[in-house]
């Protein structure tokens, strides 16, 4: 095992990073303990020190070479195998992609990216049968002008953020002190700016002046990409932050619900906004409807509702959620598809929904479709368990589209993302998306008792896990992000997986699951990013139990909430202090990042919410009317309060709401 120790200087010409002779820097490592497992692994003692009378400035970049092979680098939230560098890339939203050679923007065949991208402050390669990596603190501290390394419960004044890079090109993973997003730096996926000369991303060592910081280094034999999950949970257990404290489960999904109910809810079209914005001028509301029936709108917002309103006792709330599912069921069918319509605008439905024109190939979206037939069969089962009410017409809607999504497999027994809309035929496959048919059609045979098409989505799951799980790197479902590898796609997977583990009891499925939730978990916030933009920095908002949306649209939303009855159905099952922690930051984080009272965030009535959390200034968009930068969007989303709402209403609520 080898540290190379490099840097660049904030006044040096090129971009260069040269050894520390060349900055008048010393460095030392020391071996001081371990076996590179994942549970031990080394630990490297690094010493720099300026030998100069002079501050030095600039960044500090520490190298961890391996034999390279064929690796599959995992930065997690950032960086997935080779985040896909091996598909073609002329497509109009960019990410950061690995490849070898010279490619073309937004391809390298390197990375540094500031620390806070990670939501784990670690670089792990799987290469050859082994994992390999690295990982320290995210970031610096300052005590009585000393720098360290912060780790829990150090007190101390925050200094400077940390870094961590990837090479295809020279077989490295490395961790900085001071950083950089190069060559590029992702704001958003339609946002990217060039690397910029170093400033305020200095570390800085005054005359004389050294530190010393600690590197672990892991080197274990695995049989797959999965390995790097152990390291992860490691990693997770040494820097974990409790989300702050939030309001209480009841008072959560009262207000959540209650604020889609009243400021939400579009009468004539029987459906909720997508966006619900104050009107500064009227003092009243601005709607951006893009109505669809799930994913963004639709479906993932009445089910919730409706599931609050039945625990809530709110009848009221209860009957808006029912138009609105009512609706769908009796208007969005397409006769000549069978499949429903996604999207309505100006008094019809069609598919051309807001991401129509993200699309590769134009047609019905396996996401959407599907994902509205697990919502409706959600409510059905709700409302039978709390009104002893049945539905029928609602399963009848599921078993007429149920079995047109399923003779569209293709041979590999994968579902299609995109259907014809004038036959239902499979259209477009490769992506992830499609695993919310399998979702829905085990859902259905757990709730109905019918198994026919079990032994068909037996074999779906093990072409999912066999082909996109096992390798860490799932990509194709939200619509605008050009088969990125995400966080969504796998929501639905552990769903069908936990469905298919209580239909048939086979523990192979608890196995699947516990893979497909570590890959959530690599997205999913350990410790609580010090944010320096309002009014996330203001509030004392925790990024920990937020989930990072993709490796293109890096901020933390709150689709992931969703899982909350996965993650407690799994725990019931096997006892697992891991994923029961993770439970419980996946349930704090909901409960504290709404407004818990009117314009805690800074905008918006009490239990809005929007979708988008910057736990990091890269990714910042939005403006306060100065002109200053904001953290967070300043709208009502209901799909976002939904997402956590489903979390906190579902089975958990049994086992924790007196």
């Amino acid at each position: 095992m080898e540290l190379i120790v490099t840097a660049r200087s904030k006044h040096q010409e090129d971009t260069e990073y040269a050894i520390l002779d060349r900055h008048g820097l010393s460095a030392s490592v020391e071996i001081t303990g371990g076996d590179g497992s994942a549970r031990q692994p080394f630990q490297a003692r690094v010493r720099v020190r300026n030998l100069s009378s002079t501050m030095w400035s600039g960044v500090i970049h520490v190298e961890l070479p391996f034999a390279k092979v064929n690796p599959r680098f995992f930065l997690p939230a950032f960086m997935y195998g080779r985040n896909r560098g091996e598909a073609p890339q002329n497509v109009p939203n960019e990410f950061p992609r690995l490849r070898e050679g010279s490619p073309e923007r937004p391809s390298s065949p390197w990375w540094m990216v500031r620390s806070d991208r990670l939501s784990h402050p670690a670089a792990l390669v799987y290469d050859n049968g082994k994992i390999v990596g690295l990982s320290a603190s995210p970031y610096f501290i300052s005590r009585d002008g000393i720098k360290s390394q912060w780790v829990p419960d150090l007190p101390g004044e925050f200094y400077q953020y940390g870094g961590y890079s990837c090479s295809l090109a020279k077989g490295t993973v490395g961790y900085t002190l001071g950083y950089e997003n190069a060559p590029l730096l992702f704001i958003k996926s339609r946002l990217v700016k060039e690397r910029a000369p170093l400033g305020g991303n200095c570390f800085e060592l005054a005359a004389a002046e050294s530190v010393e910081f600690t590197v672990d280094v892991y080197e274990y034999a695995a049989e797959s990409e999965l390995g790097i999950n152990a390291a992860v949970e490691e990693i997770y257990c040494r820097y974990h932050q409790h989300p702050r404290q939030g309001s209480d489960i009841p008072t959560a999904a009262s207000d959540l619900s209650k604020a889609i109910y009243h400021y939400a809810w579009l009468p004539g079209e029987r459906s909720y906004s997508t966006f619900v914005y104050e009107d500064k001028e009227t003092g009243g509301y601005r709607y951006n409807k893009i109505i669809s029936i799930s994913w963004t709108g639709g479906l993932p917002v009445a089910t919730p509702v409706l599931m609050a309103a039945l625990r809530l006792g709110d009848e009221p709330m209860r009957e808006q959620a029912l138009s609105c599912i009512q609706n769908i069921i009796e208007t969005s069918l397409n006769p000549a598809s069978g499949l429903p319509y996604e999207a309505y605008q100006d008094g019809g439905w069609s598919t051309k929904g807001w991401w129509f024109d993200g699309m590769r190939t134009p047609g019905h979206s396996a996401y959407l479709c599907a994902q509205a037939l697990f919502y409706i069969m959600k409510a059905y089962a709700f409302e039978k368990r709390f009104k002893n009410c049945l539905h029928e017409d609602w399963m009848g809607f599921v078993r007429q589209v149920l079995p047109i999504l399923e003779k569209s497999k293709n041979s590999d027994d994968e579902y299609p993302a995109i259907l014809s809309e004038q036959t239902g035929a499979g259209l477009e496959y490769d992506s992830f998306g499609g695993a919310w048919c399998m979702a829905a059609t085990a859902y259905y045979s757990f709730l109905t008792g019918d198994k026919a098409h079990l032994d068909s989505v037996k074999r779906s799951e093990k072409h999912y896990y066999e082909c996109y799980v096992k390798h860490m790197e799932c990509y194709g479902a939200p619509l605008d992000a050009d088969k990125a590898v995400d966080s969504e796609g796998i929501l639905a997977y552990i769903k069908a997986v936990r469905f298919l583990h209580a239909l048939t009891g086979d523990e192979l499925y608890l196995d699947h699951m516990r893979d497909a939730l570590d890959y959530e978990f690599t997205f999913k916030f350990a410790y609580n990013s010090p944010v320096k933009v309002p009014p996330l920095s203001t509030i004392g908002w925790s990024s920990c139990g937020g989930s990072v949306t993709s490796v293109a649209n890096p901020h933390i939303h709150p689709m992931s909430g969703n899982l909350v009855d996965e993650l407690y159905y799994f725990v019931q099952q096997r006892e697992d202090d891991y994923v029961r922690q993770r439970l419980l930051d996946t349930v704090g984080w909901g409960c504290q990042t709404y407004n818990r009272f009117d314009k805690e965030f800074g905008y918006g009535k009490k239990g809005w919410m929007s979708e988008r959390f910057c736990h990091s200034e890269g990714l910042v968009t939005e403006v306060y009317s100065d002109g200053s930068p904001a953290s967070t969007w300043f709208c009502l989303m209901p799909w976002a309060g939904g997402s956590i709402l489903e979390g906190l209403v579902g089975d958990y609520w049994e086992a924790n709401v007196k």
